[in-house]
């Protein structure tokens, strides 16, 4: 087997991430969206019930929370222990996978969380920029009519 067909063979194997059905941008998608990371960074101090994920993670409904658990839960990230207890008791926990996924999501946010002022700085530059814009087309489309 020559070279060149190895490597056609190998790079056939990796997935082209920008390739619309490549497996890895729905893992992505799960565990950067807004929940998904939220319940990763939370998850990241130990094990927790729902209802104390939920006091941590303000704004999210019941329904998202527990839809987001059960995704994680399926991609391998999170573990589901139900405690054969009345009343029912349920941890969630990180598995060896989702800790390192957390860890790598959580320095992002960290990072997200440390230039945020930069973030809304640049924002307001470009609202102004594109205000001065607007009202100059506005300027010159009128002198037109």
């Amino acid at each position: 087997m020559s070279v060149s067909r190895v490597r056609d063979e190998l790079e056939a194997l990796v997935a082209d991430k920008n390739a619309a059905d490549c497996p890895a941008r729905l893992v992505l998608e799960h565990i950067t969206s807004r929940w998904g990371v939220l319940v990763l960074g939370a998850l990241l101090d130990g094990s927790l019930r729902f209802s104390e994920l939920r006091g941590i993670m303000g704004g999210v409904s019941e329904k998202m929370l527990a839809q987001t658990l059960r995704t994680l839960e399926r991609d391998g990230f999170v573990h589901r222990h139900a405690h054969p207890v009345i009343p029912p008791r349920v941890d969630y926990s990180l598995t060896g996978l989702g800790e390192e996924a957390a860890r790598q999501v959580w320095a992002l946010v960290q990072w997200v969380d440390g230039r945020v002022s930069d973030v809304e700085a640049a924002r307001e530059r470009y609202d102004a920029a594109r205000e001065q814009y607007d009202a100059a087309r506005e300027e010159h489309d009128a002198a037109r009519t």
